[in-house]
């Protein structure tokens, strides 16, 4: 669909006109710079085909016809989807450089050369994509332009047409915006035919709406001005309580800023087509031997199909820092789910061999039976479905401040827990409050543990951020064990699940004591240790979970993942 502004046409009586000369004139401009904005864009030739009926005999011709047109807009998703693998590997050897940079200053120094050369090199693609999408900025730029040019010409036709009574501000003020609906609404549906005339009414609509107020305020003067008084007393009021009304503004200026801003139908219809793409995936899937046919035997090896709802559209709104339409985030619909799914097929090739019997006739005429081994090509089609659990792809495509603006959303599910109900989406995440537990104040002698508990209860309740490691992005499990020690007399860096059970000496449930680190296996499909949280003592631990907080080791769920205990060195 074009959504380019529309170029509007001028008879020659509004052009004369002293009311619109201006805003005529500023609209062509706009125009004009709008169009020469549209051609710096590159242009790309398509085929297309054509068909033409012979009104006398009924035949039916078709012609091929090249055809001009922009280029598509390259994707940012895209490349960072694509760039996301290797700059994981770079931030991993960095990491391991700079810990021996403190023991080697030749190594520090060439590793810092290192990286101002591969700083200088991102620098320069970026540069190169900030060039490539220099055209696409200026053309929606100019659009915008155009846009308020023409509203603005088709608001003073409307008071032209329709004058209002004067001394009514809000009659004004209703007037421009009944032709700003008119003027969304004709561009959404690209009818600009008789736009004016639709204006027209709408002003003249707008005129009778103002004259019934101000007949309605006549018949109920004595009430407005009891009203009046009253919204005077509530203006005093809330200067005399300034502080008050402070507190009140930073209150809704965190809840607006942690709501998600985009509308309804863009949210579900975002929604409804990723669960459609889905849906194709487990026809394939179902379908796949009739569509893959040729094989002896099928294998498969399936992950489950399904995302969290309130995770795909926190991703949306943190990667457009807001406010988004379904049709702007349609390709990143498409590189997310790409990037979460992965089906593959791999063939294996046996030699088998089956029995065969042939009839013989010998030299006497008398016959026999022979059977004989006959070797043939056995086939197997393994069939795979990897789901890389759409929660976990954040960290591989998102900036810090992108993170941190996604954890926010997670946080609070937008302020939206009604947009995606349990009932009718099975895979939405709900609010939920962190377990509340007291440690006893005997367990707080240890000078070690209670630095612990002041660093870790600073995030009980944020949300589980796959990945994340710092306050600001929210934490993981090994995220919040590694950024509790760090900050509590140890100097570890981040280390995964494994690596803190790595550092650690293991010790027996019956002499673990509070401070020391638990350890879980197979809490999701991967090999070696998975889970790990701080032990606070009596059976409890604090860890990352959704949200960070208290746990009970006692759990059923627990015990049947239970790896060890272990004990951290000495800082």
């Amino acid at each position: 669909m074009d959504r380019r502004a529309p170029r509007l046409q001028f008879t020659k009586e509004e052009r004369t006109d002293p009311a619109l000369r201006r805003p005529i004139s500023k609209a062509q401009k706009a125009a004009a710079k709008a169009d020469r904005a549209q051609a710096k864009i590159l242009k790309k030739e398509v085929l297309r085909k054509q068909c033409a009926v012979d009104p006398a005999t009924g035949k039916v011709t078709t012609r091929l016809k090249f055809e001009e047109v922009d280029k598509k807009k390259p994707s940012k998703l895209t490349h960072v989807v694509r760039n996301a693998p290797g700059n994981a590997v770079s931030m991993q050897f960095h990491r391991k450089i700079r810990q021996s940079e403190d023991e080697n200053v030749g190594v520090e120094a060439a590793h810092k050369s290192e990286e101002a050369a591969e700083t200088g090199g991102r620098l320069a693609r970026s540069a190169h994509r900030s060039r490539k999408l220099k055209p696409y900025r200026k053309s929606a730029k100019a659009e915008k332009r155009l846009d308020r040019a023409n509203l603005g010409y088709l608001q003073k036709k409307a008071a032209r047409d329709n004058p209002q009574p004067s001394g009514n501000p809000l009659a004004h003020w209703r007037q421009k915006r009944a032709v700003k609906k008119q003027y969304a609404a004709a561009k959404r549906a690209g009818q600009f035919t008789g736009f004016a005339e639709n204006t027209a009414k709408a002003g003249k609509t707008v005129a009778r709406e103002s004259k019934r107020a101000a007949a309605f305020v006549g018949r109920h003067r004595n009430g407005f001005l009891i009203a009046i008084g009253v919204f005077l007393v509530l203006v005093l009021l809330l200067n005399v309580l300034s502080s008050s009304s402070v507190l009140l503004e930073g209150a809704l200026s965190g809840v607006t800023a942690s709501t998600y801003p985009s509308t309804d139908d863009a949210m579900l219809g975002a929604e409804a087509a990723y669960a459609q793409k889905e849906a194709d995936l487990q026809d394939e899937i179902n379908h796949y031997e009739q569509r893959h046919g040729g094989y002896d035997e099928y294998h498969y090896t399936l992950d489950k199909i399904g995302h969290d709802p309130y995770v795909l559209i926190s991703i949306l709104t943190a990667w457009h820092g807001g406010e988004w339409t379904l049709d702007e985030v349609r390709d990143m619909l498409s590189a997310l789910f790409s990037k979460e799914y992965q089906l593959t097929q791999a063939v294996e090739t046996e030699t088998r061999y089956r029995t065969e019997t042939d009839t013989v006739t010998d030299p006497d005429g008398t016959t026999h039976t022979e059977t004989r081994q006959v070797s043939y090509t056995y086939t197997i089609c393994n069939v795979k479905l990897h789901n890389e659990d759409l929660s976990h792809l954040p960290t591989s495509i998102m900036n810090e401040d992108q993170l941190g603006v996604y954890s926010m959303y997670m946080s609070t599910l937008g302020n939206r827990p009604d947009l995606f109900p349990t009932s009718a989406y099975p895979n939405a995440s709900t609010v939920k409050k962190p377990t509340e537990y007291d440690i006893p104040p005997e367990e707080m002698t240890d000078a070690r543990f209670a630095a612990m508990m002041t660093e870790a209860k600073k995030y009980i309740g944020y949300p589980y951020v796959w990945g994340g490691s710092s306050p600001k992005t929210s934490f993981d499990c090994s995220g919040y064990v590694s950024w509790v020690i760090n900050h509590s007399g140890w100097n570890v860096g981040r280390l995964g699940a494994q690596g803190l059970c790595n550092i650690c000496t293991p010790v027996s449930p019956a002499d673990a004591k509070p401070g020391d680190l638990v350890f879980f296996e197979h809490t999701y499909d991967t090999d070696g240790v998975t889970h790990v949280g701080i032990y606070v003592g009596n059976g409890m631990m604090l860890a990352a979970g959704d949200p960070i907080g208290y746990s009970n080791l006692n759990t059923s769920y627990w015990q049947s993942h239970f790896y060890t205990f272990g004990r951290l060195p000495n800082p």
